[in-house]
């Protein structure tokens, strides 16, 4: 099989990030996709979700991923090109289709909802060691990557094995498990998720995937008793917060060097410090309960490469994720740096009470003050 796409190395960025993006078609109207007469374009994808993100808030991204030689590839492309992300190591596949997916308006959390995807030997799920630009991919300070990519297909999980093996001056490894069942084909899927998830640097994990996954029933330290490999694990638990365990053990591996970066996924907690550290989530109005996991994500992996402290990391993960569940789709605009820092700045007491609404993002006052924090008596 032929494929077109640039196969010249860009230079090296804050993030690359590895994954299938679909287009998504959003529905005009509520109800069953029966009865929908006509839909909105957008676009969807893990990887491509929290490279947009990341890119809205300032750093260097570049996707990389595979989409057919057809006008929703065109529009994948462009539209995440449009949010200022390198997307020169995309590859174009002339024989197989870019992926889509249908979703009603119900809330994906719940069972009022249908989803339908269209990604069946997809361009991207012939993603492979051999077809993708593995120096473009490591030409970055951080890799992030999901479990949604090893299930496409042998040759994605190949891919990903080959990406997060422990190598001399690999670039950190940023991890969402991404737990989807309807995507693997077997019963290996929490297996591999779990070997996965044990080589990289900084994991992202729902509290309730890692029991549906792994059949963790012990909230966030039994999952860290499961993974105490990466140096930093965060484990997401709903709208309660979530919590951040840095400091891992590497798991005695004999090529342990290659987790030695020049970008540290944490602080090295000293003698009597926390290794665990957890913060609530502020209170949102959810508009839709879509893209919040990747939005989180933007948003600490922005913080970590800024170096900020685990609590800072965690509220601005929270921050970015808000920003998506007050929007209608998997994207949104976020909070500008600025903005971002002053309500991650905030004491606990203010942050406890912080109420966020659609259009937060986009409002603050001459003073610089985010009027959408409206605090509780």
């Amino acid at each position: 099989m032929t494929t077109t796409g640039p196969c010249n190395a860009p230079g090296v960025v804050d993030v690359v990030a590895l994954g299938e993006s679909m287009v998504t078609f959003l529905p005009s109207r509520p109800g069953r996709l029966a009865d929908v007469p006509s839909f909105d374009r957008g676009i969807g994808g893990a990887e491509s979700n929290v490279a947009c993100a990341l890119a809205a808030a300032g750093h260097t991204v570049r996707w990389v991923s595979r989409v057919g030689a057809d006008g929703f590839g065109d529009h994948l492309v462009e539209t995440i090109a449009s949010y200022g992300v390198d997307v020169t190591s995309v590859r174009r596949d002339p024989a197989r289709p870019t992926g889509v997916y249908f979703r009603t308006a119900g809330d994906r959390a719940t069972d009022a909802h249908e989803v339908v995807y269209y990604r069946a030997g997809s361009a991207a799920s012939a993603m492979s060691v051999a077809n993708t630009d593995l120096t473009a991919v490591r030409a970055g300070r951080v890799l992030h990557l999901s479990g949604i990519t090893a299930a496409l297909s042998r040759d994605c999980l190949g891919l990903l094995r080959e990406l997060t093996a422990c190598r001399p001056g690999r670039p950190l490894i940023s991890f969402d498990v991404n737990h989807r069942s309807g995507l693997w084909r077997d019963a290996d899927g929490p297996r591999v998720l779990l070997e996965l998830a044990r080589a990289a640097d900084l994991v992202f994990v729902g509290e309730d995937e890692a029991q549906e996954a792994w059949g963790v029933t012990g909230g966030p330290t039994a999952i860290r008793a499961l993974l105490p490999e990466p140096t930093m694990l965060v484990v997401k638990q709903g709208a309660r917060g979530a919590t951040a365990f840095a400091g891992g053990c590497d798991g005695g591996a004999p090529s342990a060097p290659g987790r030695a970066h020049r970008l540290r996924p944490a602080p090295t907690p000293g003698a009597g410090e926390p290794t665990a550290t957890f913060e609530t989530a502020p209170m949102v109005q959810v508009s839709a309960a879509v893209g919040a996991g990747d939005a989180f994500a933007a948003g600490f992996l922005s913080a970590t490469l800024r170096g900020l402290p685990v609590r800072d990391r965690l509220r601005h993960g929270h921050l970015m994720a808000a920003a998506a569940l007050t929007a209608p789709g998997d994207l949104a605009v976020p909070p500008t740096r600025a903005h971002a820092d002053r309500l991650a700045a905030l004491d606990p007491d203010a942050w406890g009470t912080l109420r966020l609404g659609p259009g937060w993002t986009h409002t603050e006052d001459r003073e610089g003050r985010a009027e959408e924090e409206v605090r509780t008596p």
